[in-house]
């Protein structure tokens, strides 16, 4: 057997090796959790299940314990929003085990204006989290003990990360100097049209227009 054909059945033995146990963990989660799972998707070798957002605390507190297979870290929590869906956004819980080295993936819709549990009981990694999507996102989360805005200022209006929120934001900052202070504004565009030429700095219309012109001539002696 040469060295590719020998590197070759290797590979396909460690994938195998990782689909045996990706399928084993998903039996494993499937028969703990029960009804509470709504669906289940894998995407590179991680799982992913669905489920109901009023079930995260009890499900997080089953999957914490040995015999849920030890993700006793919450490394992300985030958010998705989809702005045409009645359940407007995907609440996304990462999970580490770090006794067995896999992760998992959890995902739970909640729509515009309903209210999260908080997990920040069970994750404390949860409270900077939780606070950050609010901000983000405008999802509330109850029983949360600080629920303040994370990354952006005091007073600000809207929620950046929701798909409808303009690029350009609501307002601007500026350092007034008779105020001696930083004030806020509506946003003003000075210039509403920008004209692109869509080509690369060596090939623009300046260039063209360089190449366009005749040659100067030398003069005759």
């Amino acid at each position: 057997m040469t060295d590719t054909n020998q590197n070759q059945a290797i590979s396909n033995d460690v994938l195998k090796d990782q689909a045996a146990k990706l399928e084993s963990l998903q039996l494993q989660v499937s028969a703990l959790l029960g009804s509470r799972v709504l669906a289940i998707e894998t995407f590179r070798n991680e799982l992913c299940f669905t489920v109901n957002i009023a079930d995260i605390p009890s499900i997080l507190i089953m999957l914490r314990e040995d015999s849920g297979g030890a993700f006793t870290q919450l490394s992300e929590l985030t958010a998705v929003d989809y702005p045409s869906r009645a359940q407007r956004f995907d609440l996304i819980y990462q999970l580490l085990s770090v006794t067995y080295n896999r992760r998992i993936r959890l995902k739970a819709a909640i729509g515009d204006g309903e209210v999260a549990p908080s997990v920040s009981h069970i994750f404390t990694t949860a409270v900077w989290s939780e606070r950050e999507v609010w901000d983000m996102f405008g999802i509330f989360f109850s029983d949360h003990n600080d629920l303040r805005r994370l990354l952006t200022d005091y007073g600000f209006e809207g929620h950046p990360l929701r798909k409808d929120f303009p690029l350009t934001g609501t307002v601007e900052t500026r350092y007034d100097d008779q105020e001696k202070r930083v004030i806020y504004e509506p946003v003003s565009l000075t210039q509403e049209f920008r004209d692109y030429d869509y080509m690369s700095p060596w090939e623009g219309v300046q260039t063209a227009m360089r190449q366009d012109d005749p040659k100067p001539t030398e003069d005759s002696e």
